[in-house]
């Protein structure tokens, strides 16, 4: 874990560079589906757009934004970097060139965007269909098996001709196809309207009668599937290995890994809300949302921006107990093993400081779901007074803690306790768990020390960088 805070640079000073190498894509027109691409531009009369590009796909960007320029007569704007996951689109990104639409290349959570019109374009990656035809018949020679068939994005293409392969021989199969809205209204009593997928359920009794077959390469993706649809049993069939398998993954490990977290959670008392984007429509609500949540939990909170989070970043932020991320469906499952302190999702500090909400087996990973409104929406209870609550013990310390709601119109800290006095030239200070867990420091950054510091004349300092300065080796002993 110590090489994830830090580390000399060495490795990254000799790491030799070679030119990019792209995938095999055969022709650009059918890849970038161009035709579809300038048809939206022109049907929306667009004058700029913004193209978003994975990393793996970027060394096409040129030649992809110099034909659509050619074809459309737009102005086009190649988006490289992206503020977060490049599976969601950067609305930010794409105002700071003032844009007025979004072409989103390669995979794609599919979560909706708040302003910009928005058209997906996944890549149709080739899949060979007569051996996911077989791989399937292996995995449920069963023909009477309850089956729902999803897939990665970028073989959806090939998801038409798949279904015209196995419905005849399998009754009970469903294909889901993909969605890049949501619901236009409440769904149907056995339809469900996920991750940008849509379905029927057939069986009897729900989807808990049903098997689930991924086609695409293991990735967050099908681990956010399996967290959700944790009643299924799963299988893949990797287009990339032509291999088809039983899914492996302990569902029940590492849900009571998330539990164990939420645990965490009841025990933190400074809570860090990580906004892990910026375009997914009803962020902002659901981080109103969680600061109202921890208000009434009686946590402090602060809201923080660090773009995509790495251990080195939250690492900063010492005084912080937990951190909760605020991402799209697949990126918020964030694998906090190597960080300084645990991250959850919206979800799991739901369960932590909403007593109403209890544990259901259902784990929801769209926080969507959680605001008021929503499916999963769970109203908060009236406050109970302190004397009347029930004790509660920490499974991890062992010690008390407080499990009750507070009185959702009392501020947190009363006027006579929020300010305290700081010296004897009666300077107050507001009291804060970081200024408090700043004083507890032996260590507090550069002191300014003014009027103690001699005054000296400027000098010319070494020269060179930091691995090799001028005069090394050269200075006498």
């Amino acid at each position: 874990m110590a090489t994830a805070f830090s580390s000399d640079g060495e490795a990254a000073l000799r790491r030799q560079l070679g030119p990019a190498v792209a995938a095999p894509r055969g022709d650009l027109d059918g890849f970038y589906e161009m035709g579809r691409a300038a048809a939206f531009v022109r049907g929306g009369g667009f004058r700029k757009v913004a193209l978003q590009f994975p990393d793996e796909l970027l060394a096409d960007a040129a030649a992809v934004a110099a034909r659509m320029e050619a074809v459309t007569g737009a102005e086009m704007y190649v988006l490289g970097d992206t503020t977060y996951g490049s599976c969601c689109v950067d609305e930010v990104a794409a105002e700071h060139a003032a844009a007025e639409a979004v072409l989103h290349y390669g995979p794609a959570c599919l979560s909706p965007c708040r302003k910009l019109p928005v058209l997906h374009i996944f890549g149709q990656q080739p899949l060979d269909i007569e051996r996911c035809a077989e791989a399937f018949r292996e995995l449920y020679p069963d023909r009477q098996s309850h089956v729902v068939v999803l897939s990665d994005v970028i073989y959806a293409h090939a998801m038409g001709e798949l279904e015209q392969q196995l419905c005849l021989e399998y009754p009970n199969i469903v294909f889901s196809r993909v969605v890049y809205e949501d619901p236009p209204g409440p769904a149907l009593p056995r339809e469900v309207w996920q991750f940008g997928r849509q379905f029927l359920v057939e069986a009897p009794g729900g989807l808990q009668d049903c098997a689930m077959f991924y086609v695409g390469a293991e990735g967050l993706a099908l681990t956010s599937f399996m967290l959700t649809w944790n009643c299924c049993p799963f299988s893949s069939f990797d287009p990339t290995t032509g291999c088809g398998r039983r899914e492996t993954l302990n569902v029940n490990r590492a849900l009571m890994r998330r539990l164990y977290l939420v645990e965490r959670a009841r025990d933190a008392r400074v809570v860090g809300i990580l906004v892990g984007t910026l375009g997914v429509a009803g962020y902002l609500a659901v981080l109103q949302h969680l600061r109202e949540l921890l208000h009434r939990a009686g946590k402090r909170s602060y809201t923080l921006a660090v773009g995509k989070p790495n251990p080195a970043k939250l690492a900063n932020f010492l005084e912080v107990d937990i951190f909760v991320l605020v991402a799209c469906a697949q990126n918020s499952l964030l694998d906090s093993s190597d960080f300084y302190r645990p991250v959850v999702t919206p979800y799991e500090l739901e369960l932590a400081c909403n007593p109403a909400r209890q544990w259901t087996g259902n784990y929801l990973t769209d926080f969507r779901d959680l605001l008021p409104g929503a499916c999963a929406h769970v109203e908060l209870p009236p406050a109970v007074p302190a004397a009347e609550t029930v004790p509660d013990v920490s499974l991890i310390t062992g010690e008390m803690r407080a499990a009750h709601l507070c009185d959702p119109l009392a501020p947190q800290l009363t006027p006579s306790t929020a300010l305290a006095c700081r010296d004897q030239t009666r300077a107050l200070a507001e009291i804060s768990p970081a200024a408090s867990f700043l004083e507890s420091r032996s260590w507090r950054g550069l002191e300014q020390q003014l009027g103690q510091t001699p005054i000296s004349k400027a000098v010319q300092g070494r020269r060179g960088i930091a691995i090799a300065y001028e005069d090394e080796g050269h200075e006498q002993p």
